[in-house]
């Protein structure tokens, strides 16, 4: 997110979180801080950053959660908590059931984990890989979903059923353009997942 009317627009359906881009090569990179910064929880994304350039950042946004998605380590990810007192969401590369084993290494380390798609480059594909692995995810670790989400996905969301998944990452498939989120789809796809809960 970094347009200011269209932050205001996505609070207002009641999110969560609310993500900033903080990696230059990203076509999303929020390369300014927005004239408005939203009341939920905000978080910036990083690829393999310093801690300045977090701490840098973290003077502007205020970011409540720090997210990590290059090859950090477990204790880059703890340096990162202790120095900007935020907490910490690591993105873990899924492709197979061997990719969960890198889950166990950042127990006590982080807060969250974030499963996405692994791709050849950083930032996200826009395509899911297969949910089935996680049913062997077995570590303390809450996570959220990630990964080429779509709105035609609230049926497959609903049989989606894990102790520790708290959430999903929206992104690229709810956009008009690149950092620009459509509205009506994100209302829909929320009140589809809500209706579900409730019944």
């Amino acid at each position: 997110m970094r347009d200011a009317e269209n932050i205001r627009k996505v609070e207002r359906l009641g999110i969560d979180m609310m993500g900033f881009i903080c990696w230059e090569r990203s076509q999303r990179y929020v390369s300014e801080v927005p004239t408005y910064l939203p009341q939920c929880e905000r978080v910036g994304v990083f690829v393999n950053p310093t801690l300045y350039e977090i701490q840098k950042r973290m003077e502007t946004f205020d970011f409540s959660y720090i997210q990590l998605h290059g090859s950090e380590s477990a204790e880059f990810c703890q340096a990162v908590r202790e120095k900007t007192g935020s907490k910490v969401i690591k993105a873990i590369s899924i492709s197979s059931e061997a990719d969960l084993a890198l889950a166990g290494q950042y127990e006590g380390f982080v807060d969250l984990l974030l499963f996405d798609t692994k791709c050849t480059n950083f930032g996200g594909s826009g395509k899911q890989f297969s949910w089935d692995i996680l049913r062997d995810y077995r570590n303390a670790l809450p996570f959220l979903l990630s990964g080429g989400i779509g709105p035609e996905d609230t049926e497959r969301l609903r049989q989606f059923h894990h102790p520790k998944c708290l959430g999903f990452d929206i992104n690229s498939r709810f956009e008009i353009d690149p950092g620009i989120k459509d509205t009506e789809k994100i209302q829909n796809f929320i009140t589809s997942i809500q209706t579900y809960e409730q019944n």
